[in-house]
Formats: structure tokens, C-alpha cells, sequence
């Protein structure tokens, strides 16, 4: 437990927690929506400062993130808690419950991950994921520091969130992101994520106009947010940023308290067509075919990058481009094989 960051004192012992759209307005002995925020006695305490519940060595392209040190690995850890609430949550375990964790310092983190490159030469650094990283906001950030003095990267995988401040303090430490734009609509996010769209939408552009390496993941929910127009609006606006912003389409599996059947793949396939009209590159997650999850040059459509379920198979690059076309494969860092 620590201090929390972003917050300030209100009248009768309140506290209002600023770290999160949600701006919670906590009751002294109560928390804020995410579970991990506590009013004690008319400071705001951050209750899930060094308390990991998952910390493993993952292939980069699980975050997902295809186009940031191809082939790499990170060290990936989380806690519990989340500023939303997804009735469809993947990992509600850690995001809506409280699981066992282990205590660790930003210290100790850092050394683990060290040790780790010393080993696994292909150890770029950190990931911050499982659940929502920004809710462990004061140990992310203590970690981001000595992982930058340590030459580390820092991979933020998230929700997007946060409020514009916060986010414009630890951008800095940032080095790629995976953010999941729930839906299109701010209906689903009202409805079924108990958020608003605009601030995520925000999260996006800060980010990528801050130089952070940007992938976007969109799970898609049938019958909720899964219609060619969703898509078309959604690529349209991730066009206007840049178009070799990387798209990743996620098949839904049932989860938590939704038993909606899977998304059927030919959804998925027939809305990365209408993303494609506008985006370099676009994915297909969460399901394993042949060719959802390679890289093809946008411009003459040669195989780049070939990957399996969950890693980089094979490169076909000359110097960082299409050994066809020689167009840029917009890849930031070292391909890893």
C-alpha cells in the first residue's frame, strides 16, 4: 500500500481521485470503482502498490503488438483491479476479484527482468498488462524509471482510461502501447463497459502524437459491435492519426457474464476487409488461421512477417522494408529470430 498519486482532499473527510475519466468521489473507508483506490482517513491510498498477481516471460506478440521488436520477449506482470467493468471481461478474475499475489519492489521487478535479458538475449523489457496497468499507476510508473536507466523498454497494454494529465506524466517512460477501443459506439461503453469512448479515443491520439508506438486491439462482440460500420468509422479515425497504425480484430470467447456463442470467424475476416481500405495493417487475434496474423507489405501485398499462434515463424525483409517493392515495413526496433 502507498499514497496514491492524482487525487485531492474534498469536505467531510471526501477525496476525489483523478487519475481515471470515472473522477471518483470516495467516502473516507470506501474505494473507488477500480477497487484498488481507499479513502483512509481523507487520503487516497493506492492498495495494490507491489502486490503482483502474474509476472512471466511472454513473446511480444501476445500484448499484441506485431510491429514494435518483432520476435522479442518481455517480462510481463499485473495486479488486480480495473476502472471498468466488461461484462465480457477475459480475465475478471484479476480485474473484478482479488487473487493471491506477491509482493514485490520496482527494485526487485528490474532485476528479475535483467536477469531475464541475461538469459533470453531477446528480453527488450517490461510489459505492463494482465489487468489494467493504469490502476497500478504509482508502481508502473517507479518501474518505468529504473527500467529506462537500465536501457529497458516499457510496453503499456490498457484500456486508454486515463486522464489526460496522468497519462501526459508517464508517456515519457512509454515506448509502445496496445490500447483496446472497446466499440465504436458510446452506447457499448455506457451499456456494457461502464465508461464513456471520448476518453480513450483521446488516449490514442496523445499517445501516438507523443511518439509512442501505437497498436490498437478491438474485440468483437456479436451482435454488439461487430457491424461494417463499427469498422469503417473506427478505421476512418485510426487513418486521420496514421494509417500504418496496426489493427488488431480479437475474436470474442464467452467469458465472465456474457455466453454469447464465439464471433464466427467470416465476421471477423469479412470486417478486416473494410478495415483494410483504409489501414496498412490489419489482424485477426484471439484465433489461429493461416495468415490472420502475418504482416503483408501494403504495397504489393509480399509476405513480410510470418507468425504462428502467438510468435514470430520467419522474416522476409531487406533492410527494415518489402525486398519486393522496398517500401518501409514500419517496424520499430530489431526483428528477433
Amino acid at each position: 500500500m502507498k499514497e496514491a498519486l492524482w487525487w485531492k482532499p474534498l469536505e467531510q473527510g471526501k477525496v476525489k481521485c483523478e487519475l481515471c475519466p470515472n473522477l471518483c468521489i470516495i467516502q473516507p473507508g470506501k474505494r473507488g470503482i477500480c477497487q484498488v483506490r481507499e479513502n483512509r482517513d481523507g487520503r487516497l491510498y493506492a492498495l495494490n502498490y507491489g502486490q503482483v498477481a502474474s509476472i512471466c516471460l511472454d513473446p511480444i506478440e501476445k500484448k499484441p503488438l506485431y510491429h514494435f521488436h518483432p520476435g522479442a520477449l518481455v517480462l510481463s506482470l499485473g495486479t488486480y483491479g480495473c476502472n471498468f467493468q466488461c461484462a465480457f471481461c477475459q480475465n475478471w478474475r484479476i480485474s473484478q476479484a482479488r487473487p493471491a499475489c506477491t509482493q514485490l519492489t520496482p527494485k526487485q521487478v528490474i532485476d528479475i527482468c535483467s536477469s531475464q535479458k541475461k538469459r533470453y538475449p531477446a528480453t527488450i523489457g517490461m510489459a505492463y498488462t494482465y489487468n489494467e496497468p493504469t490502476v497500478w499507476y504509482e508502481f508502473v510508473k517507479e518501474c518505468a524509471v529504473l527500467a529506462k536507466a537500465q536501457g529497458l523498454a516499457n510496453v503499456l497494454v490498457t484500456n486508454g482510461y486515463i486522464e489526460e494529465q496522468a497519462l501526459d506524466e508517464l508517456i515519457p517512460l512509454i515506448d509502445a502501447m496496445n490500447i483496446d477501443v472497446k466499440a465504436w459506439n458510446d452506447d457499448f461503453y455506457r451499456r456494457v463497459v461502464r465508461g464513456k469512448s471520448h476518453p480513450v479515443r483521446r488516449t490514442v491520439e496523445q499517445a501516438a502524437a507523443a511518439g509512442v508506438w501505437v497498436e490498437i486491439t478491438y474485440l468483437v462482440v456479436p451482435g454488439e459491435n461487430d457491424t461494417a460500420q463499427d469498422i469503417q468509422g473506427l478505421a476512418t479515425w485510426l487513418s486521420h492519426i496514421h494509417p500504418g497504425i496496426p489493427l488488431h480484430l480479437s475474436r470474442y470467447f464467452p467469458a465472465y457474464k456474457y455466453d454469447k456463442p464465439p464471433t464466427p470467424l467470416k465476421t471477423l475476416e469479412n470486417l478486416r476487409e473494410v478495415a483494410r481500405e483504409q489501414l496498412d495493417y490489419v489482424y485477426i487475434g484471439n484465433a489461429w488461421k493461416t495468415g490472420y496474423a502475418d504482416t503483408l507489405c501494403p504495397r504489393c501485398g509480399q509476405l513480410l512477417l510470418e507468425r504462428g499462434a502467438l510468435e514470430l515463424e520467419r522474416a522476409n525483409l531487406h533492410q527494415g522494408a518489402c525486398p519486393g517493392c522496398l517500401r518501409p515495413a514500419d517496424i520499430v526496433g530489431t526483428v528477433w529470430l
